[in-house]
């Protein structure tokens, strides 16, 4: 391993998928603009002239023709990875996500799978309006038979892709565009960036990573999110509060004893989500515990999420919605009061 490797996450994410294409003939790529650009976050750059056409396919905008050709392709035992841009773009595609890709494993009894990775990108912030601002991570999340991973930093991007292009089902692989570390979303954020080994190896899905330990108040977020619950987590210290901050890492499956083991530890809880507040992972969070001892609770929990609107395109307005670091940091402080 190198000791000073420091990669972003979408450098992170290049690389393990280069290393499991050279080395399996089963991996080709498949979205638009990625074999000339290689894609809108860079992980496939330059794969178009390594790999060539056969292997690295620009595709049309179409994403129900493409995406059904891969479910096909991976169900005819290849293992194809798609590059959906941004996640707004699944209701164009959603059937075959729904009634195929997730469910034919199960259906045909285990005979056929649907080794099948679907990069996208998620989230707003940076005012590309109501279409290409969303989350929507517990939309996809609801679907039965697709596991769904969402890492936050390079070192979970690496180790998570690997295990993802490994798997023999089909697995939504999400990163907030804020935290690809991509050009044109400006300077990369510091907690994004990691040590990476330049070997190949596997992050689990399932398992929550405690980012900052605490003893006050449990901030459990995911994505962006993380981030934001990080800067808060330093404001608080600055007032004498200490907060833990727990990342998902994984919505399915979903480490429900991580996240009580933090909330038994600390006894408040605040889940921070990008994604809308109605029926989502926010909710599903809460009802963990709640189910689990509600005892555990010394104040009721607190979600601080996006409202149930469209994302504003003025930036005044989206970062009034957005659940940044200020709307976390009163939250926990309205908890400890």
């Amino acid at each position: 391993m190198s000791s000073n490797r420091i990669l972003t996450m979408s450098r992170a994410g290049r690389e393990a998928l280069d290393w499991e294409m050279e080395r399996r003939d089963d991996i080709f790529c498949m979205g638009e603009d990625i074999y000339k650009f290689g894609g809108i976050f860079g992980t496939m750059d330059g794969f178009g002239a390594k790999y060539g056409p056969e292997r690295v396919i620009s595709t049309p905008i179409s994403e129900t023709g493409f995406i059904g050709m891969a479910a096909g392709a991976a169900m005819a035992g290849m293992h194809p990875v798609i590059d959906l841009a941004y996640i707004d773009f699944i209701g164009v595609c959603y059937n075959v996500l729904l009634n195929t890709a997730s469910k034919t494993h199960y259906m045909s009894g285990g005979a056929v799978k649907v080794p099948m990775t679907l990069l996208i990108g998620t989230g707003g912030g940076y005012n590309n309006a109501a279409q290409h601002s969303q989350c929507l991570h517990a939309t996809v999340a609801h679907i039965p038979g697709a596991k769904v991973v969402y890492p936050s930093n390079a070192y979970d991007a690496k180790g998570m892709l690997h295990t993802a292009l490994r798997d023999e089902n089909f697995v939504i692989f999400l990163t907030h565009k804020g935290t690809a570390g991509v050009g044109w979303m400006g300077t990369p954020i510091k907690t994004t960036l990691s040590e990476v080994p330049d070997t190949p190896y596997e992050v689990p899905f399932g398992k929550v990573k405690v980012y900052r330990e605490g003893t006050d108040v449990t901030i459990v977020g995911l994505g962006m999110s993380v981030h934001e619950s990080l800067k808060a987590a330093d404001e608080l210290a600055k007032d004498g509060i200490s907060a833990e901050v727990v990342d998902l890492r994984s919505l399915v499956p979903l480490d429900r004893d991580g996240i009580m083991e933090s909330v038994s530890k600390t006894g408040r809880l605040i889940v921070t989500d990008e994604d809308y507040l109605s029926y989502g992972v926010s909710g599903e969070i809460i009802a963990s515990v709640v189910e689990r001892d509600p005892t555990v609770f010394k104040k009721p929990p607190v979600r601080v999420t996006t409202p149930d609107i469209p994302i504003p395109f003025a930036r005044p307005m989206e970062q009034a919605i957005l659940p940044l670091a200020q709307r976390i940091a009163d939250a926990a402080r309205k908890l400890m009061a």
